[in-house]
């Protein structure tokens, strides 16, 4: 018997160790993903030395994993809804090793450059895959809970690019670390093409999604019009734009500028400041799974959604703009902020219950672009304010912002996200139920 041939029940669903062990090898490429996708907030110094850039490409290089990641959005989407999970991951899993492998070995900022961008576009298939095998393997009313875990997951990966990976750098430098990780991308690979499946009726258990929503065979015509049909959704629309401010300002502190800003304004080490980012993150981590479990609660999509975002838009207003700060008031911040923005996981279930059920992964690739598009416009937009300010103070060879150019440059970040509180409250409540046409999200729109 092969490790992946788990008993055959054909009348009940799939045990939940089964169905955690299946969507937990999509997890691990989602943390890997996370991982690349911070990894250069604590490589700055080295980075912009080795390859001889300032802060605005530093932000481009950096960048280059959002800009495929984006690109991939929609095929991801689309892919997921055809291909399904099992053979959309190992491919992804196989080119996130090879893009790891290039960025490691890079001779230029050209090459790396394009080692972010294979990273980028092939880990982007992680979240999507993921949700795809929690409509499958896992109860509907537990599908909030389980992406606010996915997110979690993803963020562990984030917090392995904080201090760990510092101190590695440290120790034996970025390529090193990079070749190394280059190899735990191809294990995961394996894994995902040994055990993941895309629906429990692959291993005689009962499946959680409707029969229609597990068809992988669609036309070209079918993919065009699934993609018209999900924008023809307010709720797309919006939280398309919604969720890009809250992971931006997150991504653009933690995944880059926030480390030196800390060390600069702060006077904090480069460890206590990567250490700072890293609780950002696991603050957001925690705060994930909590809001996605109290909307499954409250049977509410929208109200918690505004609460955590109120409370996020507060925080970074504070942290961004009120410096120095005392360090317990500042790492309070920090946690709370970050708590807040777990808000931004409602997302998914949110719009995969406004949609027909066929066409969730369609409509799960779009968001997840608009998610991205947060980090990816801001991280090099802030790094061009960077060095529009810049006074020409540098410190062992890297250049050094005044906190002038921080507040300017983060207040791109603070706009964005005072937009998406705005337009939270303009989203139609589905109250957690699953919409099947037009006709029933026009009346749950009436339930506000």
């Amino acid at each position: 018997m092969k490790p992946t041939d788990f008993p055959a029940h054909q009348n009940s669903p799939p045990p939940t160790y089964v169905s955690w062990s299946i969507w937990g090898l999509g997890a691990l490429l989602y943390l890997f993903g996370f991982y690349q996708r911070v990894a250069p907030a604590v490589m700055t110094t080295e980075l912009m030395n080795d390859f001889g850039i300032g802060a605005a490409a530093l932000g481009h290089l950096s960048a280059f994993y959002f800009y495929s990641y984006v690109a991939m959005q929609i095929p991801t989407g689309i892919l997921v809804d055809t291909w399904g999970p099992h053979r959309l991951l190992t491919t992804g899993a196989c080119v996130a090793g090879i893009g790891s492998l290039m960025f490691a070995t890079a001779s230029s900022a050209f090459w790396a450059g394009i080692g972010r961008l294979l990273i980028g576009g092939s880990v982007s298939v992680a979240w999507v895959g993921m949700l795809k095998l929690a409509n499958q393997w896992f109860a509907p009313r537990r599908f909030a809970f389980v992406s606010g875990v996915a997110l979690f997951c993803g963020i562990i990966g984030a917090v392995a690019a904080g201090v760990p990976l510092r101190m590695a750098v440290h120790s034996v430098g970025w390529r090193p670390v990079m070749l190394y990780s280059s190899m735990l991308a191809f294990l995961v690979c394996a894994g995902i093409w040994w055990i993941v499946r895309d629906d429990p009726s692959e291993r005689g258990y009962l499946s959680y999604a409707p029969a229609h929503a597990r068809q992988h065979s669609r036309t070209v015509i079918d993919i065009i019009s699934g993609i018209i049909e999900v924008l023809r959704y307010p709720n797309t629309w919006l939280l398309f734009v919604i969720p890009g401010g809250i992971v931006g300002c997150v991504q653009t502190f933690s995944g880059l500028w926030g480390v030196p800003f800390l060390v600069t304004h702060h006077n904090l080490t480069d460890t206590g400041a990567a250490g700072l980012s890293s609780m950002l993150l696991v603050a957001w981590a925690v705060g994930s799974p909590f809001f996605g479990a109290i909307s499954d609660r409250l049977g509410r999509r929208k109200l918690p959604y505004i609460v955590g975002c109120a409370v996020a838009t507060v925080g970074w207003g504070l942290v961004l703009f009120v410096a120095p700060l005392p360090l317990h008031w500042l790492i309070l911040l920090i946690l709370v902020t970050g708590f807040a923005s777990g808000c931004m996981i409602i997302s998914f279930a949110y719009v995969k219950e406004s949609v027909p059920p066929d066409l969730t992964g369609t409509v799960s690739g779009l968001i997840n672009m608009g998610v991205i598009m947060g980090p990816t416009l801001l991280q090099p937009a802030v790094g061009w304010v960077l060095d529009r300010r810049w006074s020409g103070q540098t410190l062992n060879g890297a250049r050094v912002y005044d906190l002038d150019a921080f507040r300017i440059g983060f207040s791109l970040m603070f706009g964005w996200m005072v937009l998406a509180f705005i337009l939270l409250f303009f989203t139609r409540e589905t109250n957690c139920r699953q919409v099947v046409t037009r006709t029933q999200y026009a009346t749950q729109a009436t339930v506000r």
